[in-house]
């Protein structure tokens, strides 16, 4: 049992770290510029980071629920 909850941690946090990467990536292509005063300045990096780390949690969430949730499914039948 601790194995497996083990394996699942690690898999937990790679997807979490995947999916960080690419929303990081596709924040990138965002405008902030028209959002904020100083586009390159620590505020605006700031800015991003945080939606970054927010909407990486959103996804995450979402992704591991959904996985959980039709593995589950089998117990169902």
């Amino acid at each position: 049992m601790i194995d497996s909850i083990g394996q699942q941690s690690l898999f937990n946090i790679l997807i979490s770290l995947m999916v960080v990467t690419v929303v990081w990536w596709c924040v990138q292509s965002f405008r902030f510029d028209l959002f904020v005063k100083d586009p390159d300045g620590i505020k605006a990096k700031g800015l991003m980071i945080i939606f970054t780390i927010a909407l990486s949690h959103l996804v995450t969430s979402f992704l591991l629920n959904y996985l959980n949730w039709s593995t589950m499914i089998s117990d169902l039948f």
